[in-house]
């Protein structure tokens, strides 16, 4: 039984989808790199914020405490919003793992049913193969026997 087109085509639309699950993986880490990026930058402005603090401190600016503390308020703001949409990648990008790994779970049924079939019929034509061979080595036999038996 060899291997149909509609097997073939299973295989590629597997292929197909695989790597669009794992396009889809890439992006999820991609959008989470970049949310992580924009919390570090959150973080560092807070920081920056309390440098500018301690230096205020130091040298009785108040302006300069007042800018601190804005930046301390506006760094600690953009991270709580960015948190919960790290905390939703992080769970975009486990259902991505998911679908990606069944999506490559597919393609390889398909492949191994595919590599199945073609090894069996493998093994069919080297039967057949081995059964000509047997055959034409009967009939000489046959043949050598029935006229060994007309001599005598």
């Amino acid at each position: 039984m060899a291997v149909s087109r509609s097997m073939r085509r299973l295989l590629r639309i597997r292929e197909m989808e695989e790597e669009m699950s794992q396009a889809a993986l890439e992006a999820a880490l991609n959008e989470l790199k970049r949310l992580q990026a924009a919390l570090a930058a959150a973080r560092e402005r807070e920081r920056g914020g309390r440098r500018i603090v301690a230096a205020s401190a130091r040298t009785g600016e108040v302006a300069d405490r007042i800018a601190g503390l804005e930046e301390i308020k506006a760094g600690q703001s953009h991270a709580a919003a960015l948190k919960p949409l790290a905390a939703e990648a992080e769970l975009a990008i486990d259902s991505r793992r998911q679908e990606f790994a069944a999506k490559r779970t597919e393609r390889r049924q398909v492949e191994t049913l595919i590599r199945k079939t073609e090894a069996a019929d493998t093994a069919e034509a080297l039967r057949r193969a081995q059964k000509e061979v047997d055959d034409r080595f009967l009939d000489k036999t046959r043949r050598g026997a029935g006229s060994g038996k007309e001599n005598d």
